[in-house]
């Protein structure tokens, strides 16, 4: 992986049909170490209600070549993902990336100064593979409960407001 690699910026139409959970939080921290917290993906823990663990597997910390084994909550039961680190341009942008059989999801993390404070903004998507595609539809508003749950986490953690 390379650091300056291009990646398109995730842009989905309205109209498109899939789970996406995407926020903006004003904080106090400074840029580099807001991006550091949200890049180590350990930190999951702490503000995402729907995991139950993380494990580094490569690395340490976030950034180039990290990877982590998120436990999520599903109806089942404890399902991992394996996060890979896909995009690093630290400390401004990072994508990671989880799949499984059943989904895919993309996670962008970008931070930005706006007027003299960090502004940090988590985009996550995620998509059903294959035949599954048929059920995106179904699979957005339990995604949008889960972010919102998520947002309240991120919004105490970063000790932020909405951007």
């Amino acid at each position: 992986m390379q650091a300056g690699r291009e990646i398109a910026p995730l842009a989905y139409p309205e109209e498109m049909p899939v789970a996406r959970y995407s926020t903006s939080i004003r904080t106090a921290l400074a840029p580099a170490d807001a991006f550091a917290y949200m890049t180590d993906l350990r930190n999951f823990e702490h503000w995402d209600p729907g995991v139950q663990a993380v494990t580094q597997v490569d690395g340490d910390g976030g950034g180039p070549g990290a990877s982590f084994d998120v436990v999520v909550d599903t109806p089942r039961g404890g399902l991992t993902l394996r996060y890979i680190t896909i995009y690093c341009d630290s400390p401004r942008k990072a994508i990671v990336e989880a799949k499984s059989r059943m989904f895919t999801s993309i996670d962008q993390i970008e931070v930005s100064e706006d007027s003299g404070s960090t502004v940090v903004t988590y985009d996550a998507k995620l998509d059903l593979n294959g035949p599954l595609r048929l059920f995106d539809l179904a699979l957005r508003p339990v995604f949008d409960r889960i972010g919102k749950r998520a947002n309240t986490g991120l919004l105490r953690v970063l000790d932020g407001q909405p951007a």
